[in-house]
């Protein structure tokens, strides 16, 4: 029998939307592997050319054959051999899947010369999406609010917009600006406000921009609520090590993404996030290799896949990369990551589906089932 309780929810409806709307749990679609930073006065029209080019000829001359791949990298062989002959196609074709002209940090302060080289930046790029040179994603990062200069980010921000839609009569697709160093909660809304405006004055619609998580003040006030309250402008949240390492004190040779504190700033990140839509990237090694030399170029890769295995291990698919040598390390280590798995992922979905234990006797839970086909997803998505 039933009791006299009303079977109405008083309320539900009103937040059942709610969480539909702050966790639309959206499946994984494409997300860049990388973004590759490059100095606004050091950028021009060849540089993701340029970045290929360089990086398959180290490639080419200290990773020829597939069983050098798997004695670098640690990769058994099987995996190596498709994981080589991609990372090869990948160079020749692709070496960039997300560029940003940078005018922070990696560009300096040069009162006299930004605006300049934001017009030579809106030209180069002009130049490569007539070549077809474009990275799918692409942008620039601006300097930061807290520097106590915003008028300066919003001006580049700007030139850099404007002057591409007047010289293309379009802002072209996959374009997104990074936001640093926010260390002060409004600073988001602020940004998010000027880009309202840009859209206005231009007719424009869908800007959306990437913070950088590089401080603990801003660790303290990320969640869920920002990408509604921004108006779905948060498009990611980016890791800044070094300037985190420095903020709370780390000691130099510390300052390195696996660091136990960088763990904890990730996992912050990643529990804020969870279900938003909103994409995490995690931060850089900032070497290149000490000379040209086999013995220093594999060194320099075997560093570096370390850190990116760090970071893939721990639900971070996507870096940033600072010189091409870390375009090889960068895919070598996706690739091997997403080959070594991918049969044994397909067959426990397929032993879910068909209602049996997958091999070696494995029962995988409802939520392991969809995470297993999330990752099956990232890797078709991934996989050149």
């Amino acid at each position: 029998m039933r009791t006299t309780v009303p079977s109405a929810v008083p309320g539900f409806p009103e937040v059942h939307w709610m969480q539909r709307s702050r966790y639309p749990a959206a499946e994984p679609g494409w997300q860049p592997v990388h973004t590759v930073y490059v100095p606004a006065d050091r950028f021009g029209s060849g540089t993701v050319t340029a970045w290929g080019d360089e990086a398959l000829a180290l490639a080419k001359a200290h990773l020829s054959t597939p069983a050098e791949l798997a004695e670098v990298f640690g990769v058994p062989e099987p995996v190596s051999a498709a994981a080589h002959e991609r990372v090869l196609r990948k160079l020749a074709t692709e070496p960039v899947e997300d560029l940003r002209v940078d005018f922070e940090d990696g560009y300096g302060v040069r009162p006299g010369e930004e605006d300049g080289h934001v017009e030579a930046a809106v030209e180069a790029l002009a130049a490569m999406r007539a070549a077809g040179t474009l990275p799918r994603r692409w942008g620039l990062r601006v300097k930061s609010f807290a520097d106590g200069d915003p008028e300066r980010s919003v001006r580049t921000l700007d030139g850099f917009v404007t002057g591409l839609v007047e010289r293309l009569g379009e802002l072209p697709e996959g374009f997104v600006v990074t936001f640093p160093k926010v260390l002060m909660e409004p600073y988001l809304g602020q940004f998010a406000a000027f880009l309202e405006q840009l859209e206005g004055a231009l007719g424009l619609s869908g800007l959306r921009f990437e913070i950088q998580v590089e401080a603990p003040q801003t660790v303290r006030f990320l969640r869920a609520e920002l990408a509604e309250e921004l108006g779905g402008r948060l498009a990611a949240a980016h890791f800044g090590v070094f300037d985190y390492t420095a903020a709370i004190g780390l000691p130099p040779h510390e300052q390195r993404l696996d660091h136990p504190a960088c763990d904890h700033a990730r996992h912050v990140m990643q529990t804020a996030f969870a279900g938003t839509g909103v994409e995490l990237s995690d931060g850089s090694l900032a070497a290149s290799p000490a000379s040209g030399s086999a013995t220093d170029v594999r060194a320099l890769w075997r560093r570096h896949a370390g850190l990116v295995r760090h970071s893939l291990a721990h639900g971070f698919h996507q870096g940033w990369d600072m010189h091409p040598s870390h375009l090889v390390s960068r895919f070598a280590t996706v690739y091997a990551f997403h080959l070594a798995r991918y049969d044994t992922y397909r067959e426990r979905v397929r032993a879910w589906e068909e209602r049996r234990a997958a091999e070696g006797g494995v029962m995988d839970e409802p939520a392991t089932v969809r995470t297993l086909v999330a990752a099956l997803r990232r890797a078709d998505a991934a996989l050149p």
